[in-house]
């Protein structure tokens, strides 16, 4: 992967798309298709040849480099924040576990065979992805608790979907890390994303 303010801005983004559709699935019970179908696709996109190409290209983020920006500009967002560095720590725990890495590429693979099946979007598929999060990453620590209206957290459907897109955002943080970021980088270069993610909002629109 390409080690570049481009790729970690996309990788960026991406994280912060999904853990805004966690937010507003657990907030709602609502998430954007489009957004949704975004995050889930780049979970089996496994050999793309750059960080564009895991989310179909930069106009599918859109709504993730919007909240980036804002992000960047003038961090505010608390909660956003916490849930992007809970699964940034989870990433770097799942690095070192290569039984669980097994696990995860099995169960992708799996997934995308049974696509011939059901959609991408289809509730089982994202059962399937909400399994295999349940199986590994929800056996790690730092874990991701989610907040929102009791109502919609405790329907199956809605928690499926939660794990699924937190899934897609650990996909995310790998990309961030393959292309070179870390803790430091959001330190030292972080005027340089913001630059790069306002270049990207313009080239997408």
């Amino acid at each position: 992967m390409p080690q570049t303010d481009h790729d970690r801005t996309i990788a960026l983004a991406g994280l912060i798309q999904s853990v805004d559709l966690v937010r507003n699935i657990a907030r709602r019970s609502q998430a954007d298709p489009e957004a949704l179908a975004t995050c889930l696709a780049s979970l089996l996109r496994i050999d793309a040849e750059n960080s564009a190409a895991v989310y179909g290209g930069i106009a599918s983020l859109r709504s993730g480099l919007r909240l980036l920006e804002q992000q960047l500009d003038s961090p505010q967002d608390m909660e956003l924040t916490r849930y992007a560095v809970t699964l940034l720590a989870l990433e770097r725990k799942l690095a070192r576990r290569g039984d669980l890495l097994s696990l995860i590429s099995t169960g992708l693979g799996e997934i995308s065979a049974s696509l011939v099946h059901f959609p991408l979007t289809h509730s089982n598929t994202i059962a399937r992805f909400a399994d295999l999060y349940l199986k590994t990453l929800s056996t790690l620590s730092p874990r991701v608790m989610v907040s929102g209206t009791q109502a919609y957290l405790n329907n199956p459907e809605n928690a499926n979907r939660i794990r699924a897109l937190l899934l897609g955002g650990v996909r995310a943080a790998t990309l961030w890390r393959q292309s070179g970021g870390n803790r430091l980088t959001l330190l030292l270069r972080r005027n340089s994303l913001l630059r790069e993610t306002r270049q990207l909002l313009a080239a997408s629109a």
